[in-house]
């Protein structure tokens, strides 16, 4: 391969990065496109994943207009040239795609190309996609300069990492349907053991009640009681339940969003009126990030269900370099220390050892009748 200048190893660099910065394969795919037809200087850029019924299960283009992609019709077929790239591992590189034998035509909205390369996407032994460009960008009329061999070495190279990237990207979307399967197995369980039994223990009250109501009615009101007793700690069970099923995309979202996105469901399920502010973050560790999450997400569980509060505040702000979380409330308080002894954690225990195993502290304000301040801090990265 010939030197390139320092600018256009800058260029590939780019591409590279920008391709292994994305998880969601259709992210990557775009990437790629836009990478190769870029690092090129080509007028237009496609890829296609092939499927197992000779078509293309996805297929992205570069240059086209969302209108002119519309106007072209349904994905191609695996014939002709595109073939080629899926069944030859070697790059085609033609003068003119229009005077290769193998060319079956446009369709009539499809735009007028010439000079063109192609070449598959392999991963092993398996070709896992077909990339290829069209029309090199010249000063000349389109068709008399063409891509160089140049131009193929470098967008082999680019492939062999876009085949990378996509296994990575295909890996990671397979890891996170298994987490959600793995998740939604451990709400069933839970919705099993907790409301199915409290919706069983209604269910006898209620008709418990409805046998008393005539012989008895001092003892039916009771029993009614009950049954409004069970049917809002049902509802309870429920609504964390309806929160636990919004996964912490930290990877994605990161603190802020994932902790606000949290708040906000818990504020239109609860009575209390539960608000969050944030100040400018430092970039943390992701453990540390975790275990910020988790520790809000057991304090204002704990406020919700025990402590009668009308407001709860959370604040996650800066601290050094480092962080501050504080989940405030003005319920009923309690003795931290009688609740040790107790035997009654309110999930104490767990809080200190998730900011404890990621470097930091936790720190609780309370007292009976005055509200309670969970406060988490940690060091940073």
């Amino acid at each position: 391969m010939s030197h390139r200048p320092a600018s256009g190893l800058s260029a590939v660099s780019t591409a590279l990065l920008a391709m292994s910065r994305h998880l969601e394969v259709r992210d990557v795919l775009k990437t790629i496109v836009v990478s190769a037809r870029e690092l090129l200087d080509a007028e237009y850029a496609a890829l296609g994943v092939p499927d197992d019924h000779g078509g293309f299960a996805q297929f992205v283009v570069d240059g086209i207009s969302d209108a002119q992609w519309k106007a072209i019709g349904p994905l191609p077929r695996q014939h002709g040239i595109l073939a080629a790239m899926l069944h030859d591992e070697k790059p085609q590189r033609l003068d003119d795609v229009r005077q290769d034998p193998r060319f079956g035509g446009w369709p009539s909205a499809h735009p007028d190309m010439s000079d063109f390369l192609g070449l598959p996407v392999r991963d092993g032994d398996e070709t896992i996609a077909a990339l290829f460009l069209a029309n090199k960008r010249c000063p000349r009329p389109p068709g008399s300069c063409g891509f160089t061999e140049e131009d193929e070495e470098l967008l082999t190279i680019l492939a062999q990492h876009a085949a990378i990237a996509l296994t990575n990207a295909r890996l990671y979307e397979r890891s996170r349907e298994l987490t959600i399967a793995e998740e939604r197995s451990r709400l069933a369980h839970e919705l099993h053991d907790a409301v199915s039994q409290k919706l069983f223990s209604l269910r006898l009250t209620a008709q418990a009640a409805a046998t008393l109501v005539d012989r008895d009615p001092a003892r039916a009101k009771g029993e009614l009681q009950q049954v409004a007793d069970l049917a809002a700690e049902a509802a309870d069970e429920l609504r964390a339940a309806v929160v636990e099923l919004r996964p912490a995309a930290l990877d994605e979202d990161g603190l802020v969003h994932t902790l606000r996105t949290h708040i906000q469901v818990l504020d239109r399920a609860h009575t209390p009126h539960v608000t969050f502010r944030s100040g400018p973050l430092r970039a943390l560790p992701a453990a540390q990030e975790e275990a910020l999450l988790r520790v809000a997400q057991e304090a204002l569980h704990n406020a919700l269900r025990h402590s009668g509060a009308g407001r709860i505040d959370v604040v996650l702000d800066r601290s050094g370099r480092g962080a501050v979380l504080r989940v405030t409330d003005d319920g009923a308080g309690f003795d931290p220390s009688a609740v040790r002894r107790a035997g009654r954690h309110l999930g104490l225990v767990s809080m200190r050892h998730r900011a404890s195993g990621v470097g930091g502290r936790l720190r609780v304000k309370s007292a009976p009748g005055e509200g309670a301040t969970i406060e988490m801090e940690v060091p940073g990265g």
